[in-house]
């Protein structure tokens, strides 16, 4: 029989993290984009732009694939041109889907 795992020890595996991406990063599929890759990536939270034209995420999952979405942020779709990708740790809220919101 397996042990079991504590809530404790499951939160600490999943992790969260807010990404401010700028640049030309609205009107290029961004958001789109990103949702793809995240829900590839089994992560959940949202993405939105911002009235300054920056897009703002918030996501969750393991460090692994939260390591994985910052880099992809740091490209984006094709037609974006990413200045800068900034990154600051949250709290876990257990989001149970990746959206776009509008």
């Amino acid at each position: 029989m397996a042990p079991k795992c504590s809530e404790s020890f499951l939160e600490q595996m999943i992790k969260n993290i807010r990404i401010s991406i700028t640049g030309k990063v609205q009107g290029v599929w961004f958001r789109g984009s990103m949702q793809h890759k995240a829900r590839e990536l089994g992560l959940t939270g949202f993405v939105k732009n911002e009235p300054d034209g920056s897009v703002q995420a918030e996501v969750e999952g393991e460090e692994a694939a939260l390591e994985r979405i910052v880099k992809w942020c740091a490209e984006g779709p094709e037609l974006a041109i990413v200045q800068n990708v900034a990154v600051t740790e949250g709290k876990v809220v257990h989001y149970t889907s990746f959206d776009v919101l509008r």
